[in-house]
């Protein structure tokens, strides 16, 4: 899975190319744009031939009203001749300090209940002890992250969909599944870690191909539940993302917090006794 969008910046497509593809994935004609950024639909088809150079700050509106990552933005100013505006710090930078507490305070606050810090491509960044325990029930965790991501960091979209992780487990993942690699194929059209992930779990054995089409259930649910199968145990949840609100640096802005929420009265007092020990 490669599109323009997902080269190295050491070979920036031209800025009407990038454009016209950063516009195809938000499924936006020209004319939804230019209402969007209140330019004319004419001139963003200059742009997007090459007759017209934008400004830098055209560039900045653009991006704005295409609600694009910051990652993707810096794209979008280099492919134009601009500097890119928007660092990359990692999370044990000083200036990262209250991003980390914030972190650090959501988990904390979310016990008994598991809750995973993940980047764009699901790479664990951060977890509570309660996403530990919730490991733990498919053997020691250190051994269940190795079988499944191998060398590569831990990676909690794999455990979903691998042999050896959750999904032998998951009661509903005929419809589970198709509905999560849907929303992972969107992300995947601009986000090269998402399509690199999306490649991995399509290989694993046993992946049907049927699930590469989403149907949705007759009468879908508010939220799509995991309904998982343990020993005799059953453990019924559902998932909630939450991310940065005004992010102004590219790690921030690829950082999201996995809360996982007990469906039932039965999962809530099974986490509970987990936590208890």
């Amino acid at each position: 899975m490669s599109t323009p969008l997902m080269e190295s910046s050491s070979a920036v497509s031209p800025f009407g190319q990038v454009l016209r593809e950063v516009r195809g994935s938000r499924k936006l004609s020209q004319l939804g744009l230019s209402v969007e950024a209140g330019i004319s639909q004419r001139h963003i088809s200059f742009l997007e031939s090459g007759r017209a150079r934008p400004s830098r700050s055209m560039v900045l509106q653009l991006s704005e009203s295409l609600g694009l990552p910051l990652r993707l933005r810096n794209r979008l100013l280099m492919s134009a001749g601009f500097a890119p505006v928007y660092a990359q710090r990692t999370l044990d930078n000083p200036d990262m300090g209250p991003v980390r507490q914030a972190l650090e305070r959501l988990l904390a606050h979310h016990e008994p209940f598991p809750a995973f810090v993940v980047d764009r491509g699901w790479n664990l960044m951060m977890a509570n002890p309660a996403a530990g325990r919730f490991v733990a029930l498919l053997g020691e965790p250190e051994q269940v992250w190795r079988r499944v991501c191998g060398t590569a960091p831990p990676n909690p979209f794999k455990l979903t969909f691998h042999p050896e992780g959750l999904r032998p487990l998951i009661a509903n993942i005929a419809e589970l599944g198709p509905a999560l690699l849907a929303r992972a194929r969107l992300e995947a059209l601009e986000e090269p870690a998402m399509a690199q992930l999306l490649d991995v779990v399509l290989a694993y054995p046993g992946i049907p191909a049927r699930w590469k089409v989403a149907e949705p259930p007759p009468h879908p649910p508010p939220v799509m539940p995991v309904q998982m199968r343990i020993g005799g145990e059953r453990l019924n949840f559902f998932t909630m993302l939450s991310s940065f609100g005004t992010p102004q640096d590219i790690t921030t802005d690829a950082l999201r917090v996995e809360h996982i929420f007990p469906a039932d009265a039965g999962s809530e007092a099974l986490l509970r006794r987990l936590a208890a020990g």
